[in-house]
């Protein structure tokens, strides 16, 4: 019986080892990788190929549907570095499921075609194999195939137990990891970083200290500025707006007058400049985290790649809950799925009263395949005019210019306000470069129509404006190169807060995306702050 598993268990070994070399990047050849890594590899596979024998109790079959799994995992993976500039991690696992829920937002990426193609071979495979090859199960020798299949086994769980200890230390840098360790050994490495990171404590997050800092501007009654009318604290807007970046230093042939709102904006913003995102091209919770909790990704460890999977079951001080703490009432506003990326348990364990998502907006209300960012910021302007007498923090999380572009076709009639010199048809490393141009052009009248809610409500406004990340397109960055990784991002006020501002500054600064929102509140409580009623730092309890 071990014979009839040997050499199928030996030859899927070697091609499961040739498969890694058609990773993008390429890791190391295996004589460079040492010891451990080699281990971990052969004993994934070993693990696995026991497993599988143990279920479909055809050895062939079992190396067929293996290798095609892990060639599933290396398309992901190279999919994933060409549009995000970063290798496929165990944390990707459970994108399967998403997938599955929101295939719009994955399969595109993959290919339409490639998906249906391999879903197609892996069904004649599987019928193929079971046709022509025959159980190892029979009446004589059932027992002789369990020993054998679990002998596989324990050789592999033997192997994995050896080896996995003795990795080397992950530089949480995924493209880094994968070159030097391999494929299985890299996906270990990460596994165990994840399950052994510790949580970021509540003192880790400056709203720890902060939401003293607003408890006691409230109960004191110390206002940011004795001059605001009524003594009233303003009404707060942060956008994360979908993928917003000035592509205009980047391309020379995006129109100038692109973005007339924002730069008009920036031009009397209290603060602005570029904001240092921990993302690339997607995974917007990585920088939403970073703004809303004020704790840097380096203190996430492992977890760092999804945090809301950890802030679902352990909340952590946010803008919103030092807000919340000053007495404002705190709605998030994002036109999705409230499901999505655990939102759903996320947003009211960080301090927000209401969350309104997808099921507030009407499907009118979409432009391209996503609700309109002018639709949000009609929704913003009827929540502004609702007074209950308590001041408002909205937090903004649009849509319109998520990817993927490629499936949505430009249009010949806005490339004037867009891509004026373009010819047409447009060629490839325009065409997706095309369609985020207009969605961003609405963006900007977003921002206009946010203002002007702002300035027509009672209470005077502060308005925050950031982009999560730069889009996806990657033919235009081929053909152009790349653009800076940083977003843009703004404080601007109205006039009933603008000559009182005590952090009003109009040169550019450069933040970290954890910054932000600290820099808000700052807008905000900086009388507080420096007063010597409140102190931002608690004062040291003795021990009992």
């Amino acid at each position: 019986m071990i014979s009839a598993l040997m050499w199928p268990l030996l030859i899927g070994l070697l091609l499961s080892g040739g498969f890694e070399a058609l990773l993008k990047p390429r890791p190391r050849p295996f004589w460079q990788r040492g010891v451990a890594a080699n281990g971990v590899h052969a004993g994934s596979w070993v693990l696995l190929f026991g497993l599988l024998v143990l279920l479909l109790q055809r050895p062939w079959f079992a190396v067929m549907v293996f290798l095609s799994l892990q060639l599933v995992v290396v398309q992901s993976s190279n999919t994933k570095s060409n549009t995000l500039n970063e290798p496929f991690i165990c944390h990707d696992f459970e994108y399967f499921w998403d997938a599955l829920l929101h295939p719009r937002l994955y399969v595109p990426f993959f290919g339409v075609g490639l998906a249906i193609a391999a879903s197609s071979a892996a069904a004649v495979a599987v019928g193929a194999f079971f046709y022509w090859e025959t159980s190892l199960v029979t009446s004589e020798g059932a027992s002789r195939f369990l020993i054998s299949a679990f002998e596989v086994i324990a050789i592999g769980v033997l192997l994995l137990s050896f080896s996995t200890p003795k990795l080397p230390a992950i530089t949480l840098q995924p493209t880094q990891d994968l070159q030097r360790l391999g494929l299985f050994a890299s996906l270990w490495a990460y596994g165990m970083a994840l399950m052994r990171s510790p949580i970021p404590t509540p003192e880790q997050s400056p709203f720890y200290h902060l939401t003293e800092v607003a408890k006691a501007s409230k109960d004191e009654q110390i206002l940011p500025n004795q001059t605001l009318p009524n003594q009233t604290l303003p009404n707060i807007v942060l956008v994360q707006s979908e993928s917003f970046f000035d592509p205009r230093p980047w391309c020379e042939e995006v129109d100038a007058n692109l973005l007339r709102h924002y730069d008009n904006t920036r031009t009397k913003a209290l603060q602005h400049g570029a904001l240092n995102v921990p993302a690339w091209g997607a995974n917007t919770v990585r920088t939403e985290c970073a703004v809303l909790t004020g704790i840097p990704p380096d203190q996430w460890g492992a977890r760092q790649f999804n945090p809301y999977r950890t802030l679902s079951r352990h909340p952590r001080p946010s803008l919103a809950s030092a807000l919340k703490a000053a007495g404002y009432r705190t709605v998030c506003v994002h036109p999705y799925l409230a499901s999505f990326y655990f939102r759903h348990k996320v947003i009211p364990l960080l301090g927000f009263d209401h969350f309104i998502d997808i099921n507030a907006f009407e499907s009118c209300d979409k432009s391209g395949h996503y609700i309109s960012d002018l639709a949000v910021a009609r929704k913003i302007g009827r929540l502004l005019e609702d007074d209950d007498n308590r001041p408002l923090f909205i937090f903004v999380i649009t849509m319109e210019n998520h990817g993927p572009l490629h499936l949505e076709a430009p249009n010949q009639t806005t490339l004037a306000n867009t891509l004026p010199n373009a010819p047409w048809p447009l060629p490839g490393h325009l065409r997706d470069l095309a369609v985020y141009l207009h969605h961003l052009s609405e963006s900007d009248k977003m921002l206009a129509s946010v203002k002007n809610s702002l300035n027509t409500a009672k209470r005077p406004g502060l308005l925050g404006w950031y982009g999560d990340h730069v889009p996806i397109l990657p033919e235009a960055y081929t053909h152009f190169t790349p653009p800076d990784s940083r977003t843009p991002y703004m404080i601007w006020s109205t006039e009933q807060m603008a000559t009182a501002s005590l952090a009003a500054a109009r040169e550019p600064f450069e933040l970290a995306a954890n910054e932000l929102g600290v820099q808000l509140f700052k807008q905000v409580f900086g009388h507080a702050m420096n007063s010597d009623v409140i102190k931002a730092e608690p004062e040291p309890q003795e021990q009992e």
